[in-house]
C-alpha cells in the first residue's frame, strides 16, 4: 500500500533542494515552534523538500531545556497534534526524521553547549554545512539571541536567521532592532517572516495579474474604484494579554501582514519572479504611500476585553482597527485602499476585493437585494488556505425582462490543482530560507518605511471605540468606507 504522501515526494523531486543544514530552533518547546515549526520541518522531511543531510537542533534556556530523548518525544507528539503528515501513520518517515533531532540548552552569555552541538552536527554531516537559526522567541529577546549568536562566532557567512514578527513596535525600535541585527548579519541573510506571505493564494495574486492579459490591463485606477484588504478573527486574545495589551490590533496586523498583501496588490510588474525584483516593486509601493491620516483610523475595542486577566482596567490598546490607505502613484491616484483587521468579530476570513467603477450608462433594472451597490463588479481573492478567486458580475435574469442580477464565476484550490502540493505559508518560507531565496521576506527599508508612514498614528491615535463581540466592529466602520461598503459580511 503507498503512503498517502509518497506521491508527494515525488511530484517536488525535481525541485532544488537546499544545501545540507544545520537548523537551530530557538524558543523550541514553545507553542509557535509546538503548532508549526516542528509539523512544518517533518512534513517537508516527508515530501523530500529537506536537504539530503541535516540535523534539527532545538534550543532554549536551561531552565526549559529538555533532553534529546525528551524533545524527540516533544516533536513527535507536535506533529501528531498539528501535521497533515502524522507520525502515527508514517512510522517509517518518522523513524528517518526522529534521529535528525536533538537539543542543547543556550543560556545569555553561554552558548558553549549550543556550539558544542552545532559542531557535533556539522562534523557528523561532513562537507560544507549551512547553518539556519530560526527565533521562535519573544520579540524582547531578538536583539538577545543576535548578540550571542554573533559571540558564539555561530554567525558565519555560511549562516541565515530567520525573525519573527513584530518588526519593532514603532519606527525608532525597528531601527534600533535592524541595527543590532546587521551588526551580526548582513541583510543578505536576514529572513523577516510573514507567514501570510508564503501562502499559496497570495502568491497567486502575482499569477492572477501578472499572467492574464485579461486582468492586467484593468488593474489600475482608471477602471478599479477601491480596494479592501479585510481579516477579521472570532477569536479573543485568548491569554496573550501581555503581549497583546502593548501591542493591539494595528501593530499586530496591519503593519506587518496588511500592509505586506497591499504591496503585492499594488506593486508594478516586476522585471523577474526573484527576490529583488520583487522586493524593489513593493518598496516603491511603500514609498508612494501616504502617511496614514488619523482621521481615517477607526479604532475599536471588544466589549469585555478590559476583564481579559492581565488587561489593565483601562486601557486604550485596541482589538480592532479599520484603516483607509493611499498609495500615491500614477496607477492608483485617487483609489482608497481600506484595511481592516480585528479579535471577535463576526467571522473568521482573510479577503481582499477590488469594486470595479461603475458603467456609466444606466439602461438596466436590478431589484435584487443581493446587489448593494446597484451595480458593481468585484474581485475578491480569499487568501485563506485552500484559497479561492471569485469574480461578480451582472447577468440578465431569465425572464421575458430585460432585469439584471448578480452573479459569479468562483476558482478554488480545492477543487483544482493536486491539494498534495500544498505547503502551508510556514514550510514553504522555512524552505526558501534555507534556498537563500528572500523574494516572499520583508526587507529592512520596506519595514521601516512603513513604521515611518505609522508615526504620525502612533503618536496621535482616535479614541476606541466599543463593539460587540460577534460583531463587525464599531458602526464608524461603515463611515470611513462610505459611499461604498464592506464585502464582509455581505448582504444582509
Amino acid at each position: 500500500m503507498t503512503a498517502p504522501h509518497a506521491g508527494k515526494a515525488a511530484l517536488h523531486g525535481s525541485l532544488r533542494r537546499p544545501d545540507d543544514h544545520v537548523i537551530v530552533l530557538f524558543g523550541a518547546t514553545g507553542d509557535l515552534a509546538k503548532r508549526k515549526l516542528l509539523p512544518g520541518l517533518f512534513h517537508l522531511a516527508a515530501a523530500g523538500l529537506l536537504p539530503r543531510k541535516y540535523r534539527i537542533i532545538g534550543t532554549s534556556p536551561t531552565s526549559a531545556a529538555l533532553s534529546t530523548d525528551e524533545f524527540r518525544d516533544h516533536a513527535r507528539q507536535s506533529c501528531q497534534d498539528f501535521c497533515i503528515t502524522k507520525p502515527d501513520r508514517e512510522l517509517d518517515q518518522w523513524a528517518e526524521f526522529a534521529p535528525h533531532l536533538s537539543f542543547a540548552p543556550s543560556d545569555p552569555g553561554d552558548y558553549g553547549p549550543l556550539v558544542d552541538e552545532v559542531g557535533k552536527a556539522e562534523k557528523e554531516i561532513g562537507g560544507a554545512v549551512r547553518r539556519l537559526f530560526h527565533l521562535a522567541v519573544p520579540p524582547a529577546a531578538f536583539t538577545s539571541v543576535v548578540s550571542n549568536l554573533g559571540d558564539a562566532g555561530l554567525a558565519t557567512d555560511v549562516s541565515r536567521v530567520i525573525i519573527e514578527k513584530p518588526f519593532g513596535t514603532d519606527l525608532k525600535s525597528a531601527i534600533a532592532l535592524t541595527d543590532a541585527v546587521h551588526a551580526v548579519f548582513d541583510e543578505s541573510q536576514i529572513f523577516r517572516i510573514d507567514h501570510f506571505l508564503g501562502k499559496e493564494s497570495v502568491e497567486n495574486i502575482l499569477a492572477f495579474r501578472f499572467a492574464n492579459g485579461l486582468f492586467e490591463p484593468v488593474w489600475s485606477r482608471s477602471h478599479i474604484a477601491y480596494v479592501q484588504i479585510d481579516v477579521p478573527e472570532t477569536l479573543s486574545i485568548e491569554g496573550r494579554a501581555n503581549f497583546y495589551d502593548q501591542t493591539g490590533a494595528y501593530r499586530d496586523m496591519i503593519v506587518t501582514h496588511l500592509f505586506q498583501v497591499l504591496g503585492f496588490v499594488a506593486m508594478e510588474p516586476p522585471t523577474a519572479l526573484a527576490a529583488q525584483p520583487l522586493r524593489a516593486e513593493k518598496l516603491k509601493v511603500y514609498e508612494s504611500m501616504r502617511p496614514i491620516d488619523v482621521r481615517h483610523v477607526v479604532r475599536g475595542q471588544y466589549e469585555g476585553y478590559r476583564q481579559e486577566d492581565g488587561v489593565t482596567p483601562d486601557s486604550q490598546t485596541e482589538t480592532m482597527v479599520a484603516v483607509r490607505a493611499e498609495v500615491d502613484n500614477w496607477r492608483w491616484k485617487g483609489v482608497p485602499f481600506f484595511l481592516r483587521s480585528g479579535k471577535s468579530m463576526g467571522a473568521g476570513r482573510q479577503v481582499i476585493t477590488l469594486g470595479f467603477h461603475e458603467p456609466p450608462m444606466r439602461m438596466f433594472k436590478t431589484h435584487r437585494k443581493d446587489i448593494p451597490d446597484g451595480r458593481r463588479n468585484e474581485i475578491i481573492i480569499d487568501f485563506e488556505d485552500p484559497g479561492s478567486i471569485t469574480t461578480k458580475f451582472l447577468a440578465k435574469e431569465p425572464g421575458a425582462e430585460m432585469t439584471l442580477g448578480s452573479e459569479q464565476m468562483v476558482f478554488t484550490y480545492a477543487n483544482s490543482f493536486a491539494e498534495a502540493m500544498a505547503l502551508e505559508g510556514y514550510e514553504r518560507l522555512i524552505l526558501d530560507a534555507m534556498l537563500g531565496d528572500q523574494a516572499l521576506f520583508t526587507s529592512s527599508d520596506g519595514i521601516l518605511r512603513l513604521w515611518e508612514i505609522s508615526e504620525h498614528l502612533l503618536a496621535n491615535p482616535p479614541p476606541v471605540e466599543p463593539y460587540a463581540p460577534g460583531s463587525w466592529g464599531p458602526a464608524s466602520v461603515n463611515t470611513l468606507i462610505e459611499p461604498y461598503h464592506w464585502h464582509l459580511p455581505g448582504p444582509g
